[in-house]
Formats: C-alpha cells, sequence, structure tokens
C-alpha cells in the first residue's frame, strides 16, 4: 500500500522523542537545546530551552514534565509554572550520553543510554564494525520519587522504548542489535523474561512506537523509511521518508491515526548541529496509537 506522506514543518536541526499531548506533537530539538511543538497543521513553536540537549520526553501522573538532559546524564523536571529541577541523576549507571525514555502508568520511568561513544566509533571503524563490536549499555529504571537503579544489562544501545496497553510488557529497541527487545514489567518496575519480540536486520530500530493492533512502528536511521513489524519479524508496511533517514516516530492526531516521522540529513553531530535539515512528516495510517508513551 501506498501512503501520502507529507511535510509538516521544516527547519529543525535533530528532531527526537515526540510524543502526542494535548493536541499537539512534543518533540527534542537536540542542537537547539530546546523542547518544541507543533500543531497538526504545522504551526512549531519552541516550548523552552535547556542548557543541555534536550532527547527523551513524558510526563508524570500530575502533569509535570520529564525530559532526559543527554550529556549531564539526567533526567529533569518542569512543573506547571515552568520551573526546572533534577529529577533523578543517572550518571553513575549510564556510560555514555543518556537518550530515550518511556514514562509508565504511575511516573516510573525508563531510560537509556548509549553506552559509549557511538560518533567517534562510527569514524573510526564504521558502521559495520560497530554493529557486529561495541560495549553494552545498562537500561535504567527512575522510581516515581526518583529513586534511580539498574533494571536490564548489556543492552545494544537501547532506544525507543514502549509500554503495552495493560502495563505488562516494556519493549525496547535494541539499535545495534537490530531487534526489538521484551521484558516482562514487575510492580516495582523491575524487569524480567527477556525475550527477542522481533528480528528487525538489516533494519536497525531507533525511535518506535505501538499500535492497537499490537504492531510496532520503527525509525530507521541507516535508511530513508519508517517500518511496521508485527511481532516475530514480520514486515507488515514499508513507509518511505522522502529520501532522509528516519530517527523518531510517533502516532498521534486528534483520532491518533497520524504517523509522525522526525528525518534528517544525519545524525553526525557537528553536521547536525550546523544545518537545520530537520523535518517532520505525515502519514495516515490504518491503525492508532496504543499504549505507552
Amino acid at each position: 500500500m501506498s501512503r501520502k506522506v507529507s511535510v509538516l514543518a521544516g527547519g529543525l536541526h535533530f528532531g527526537e522523542g515526540p510524543r502526542w499531548r494535548d493536541g499537539r506533537l512534543w518533540l527534542s530539538d537536540f542542537y537547539d537545546h530546546a523542547v518544541k511543538s507543533v500543531s497538526e497543521t504545522g504551526n512549531l513553536r519552541t516550548e523552552f530551552t535547556l542548557d543541555d540537549q534536550p532527547s527523551g520526553l513524558g510526563w508524570l501522573p500530575n502533569g509535570d514534565m520529564l525530559i532526559v538532559s543527554m550529556t549531564k546524564r539526567q533526567v529533569l523536571r518542569r512543573r506547571a509554572d515552568g520551573s526546572i529541577s533534577v529529577h533523578a541523576d543517572l550518571s553513575k549507571i549510564a556510560t555514555y550520553h543518556c537518550n530515550d525514555m518511556v514514562v509508565d502508568a504511575v511516573g516510573g520511568a525508563y531510560v537509556g543510554n548509549f553506552g559509549f561513544n557511538l560518533d567517534a566509533a562510527i569514524a573510526e571503524r564504521g558502521m559495520p564494525a560497530v554493529l557486529a563490536d561495541h560495549p553494552t549499555a545498562k537500561l535504567i529504571y527512575i522510581s516515581p520519587a526518583g529513586a534511580v537503579r539498574i533494571v536490564a544489562e548489556d543492552m545494544h544501545f537501547p532506544n525507543g522504548p514502549v509500554i503495552t496497553p495493560d502495563g505488562r510488557t516494556l519493549i525496547v529497541g535494541e539499535s545495534l542489535g537490530a531487534a526489538l527487545t521484551a521484558f516482562d514489567i514487575g510492580p516495582d518496575g523491575s524487569l524480567s523474561n527477556r525475550r527477542v519480540w522481533a528480528v528487525t536486520a538489516p533494519r536497525v530500530p531507533d525511535g518506535i512506537c505501538l499500535d492497537s493492533e499490537g504492531a510496532i512502528w520503527i525509525a530507521n536511521p541507516i535508511g530513508p523509511e519508517c517500518v511496521r513489524y508485527g511481532q516475530g519479524g514480520e514486515v507488515l508496511e514499508v513507509i518511505e521518508t522522502d529520501g532522509q533517514p528516519c530517527f523518531a516516530c510517533m502516532l498521534g492526531g486528534a483520532d491518533g491515526r497520524t504517523l509522525f516521522m522526525l528525518t534528517a540529513d544525519s545524525a553526525d553531530h557537528d553536521a547536525a548541529a550546523a544545518t537545520r535539515t530537520g523535518r517532520i512528516l505525515i502519514a495516515r495510517v490504518d491503525s492508532p496509537a496504543a499504549g505507552r508513551p
């Protein structure tokens, strides 16, 4: 099936962490050090700025916003009055920049991190070598009160986490493992029964989102496409992203059936910081958003 893809907004450095909330798509623009939002009609605005690169976004049950502060390896908390404080310090666990996050129904948060300097490794050895041989990372859980602990180890660049509608399963994109990995979620946020939900090779999962049929869309950062997978690895649909690699995706809109796809010419730090090639593309799909985020 061919989907019509259109440009909703442009002028971003590098968009990540898209989340649909209160009638707008919220996202982080790394190299503007800004959290932005866009309406379904393309009205893009800066909500606030930080003194670091923001990444994963989420909300606590009381409406306070959580923001991953990448290079400081922290999760920040923004209250209704706009004040920002440190919610959790991950620097003793995360071995390089922190990245994506999902917040559960009670306010606990799962946060990934690079595990190592990815840009330097790619520059030195190339992506195929990095995929085959790289340091692993720890997946971190933050309790609603801000306490931090390790819930999974030996993760291959944990990225794009989602939680199923029943709150019982966490699925994480392991970017450098070319797989979606599932865990059972315990009452205290602990994880068990690690298993492969789908192998995505030769594609790589960056940001991901879950739909009402239990399928997962993955953004492919090494190809110009967003791809829908069924459990077990069947490719259900491919949407081409107008020649640019796709780094994140989210279902939203008034009926949950708009697929937002964040693209840019490059994920390279220097290239993305120096240019504004980042865009938000949209396509209408059949199955609406489900689960969290």
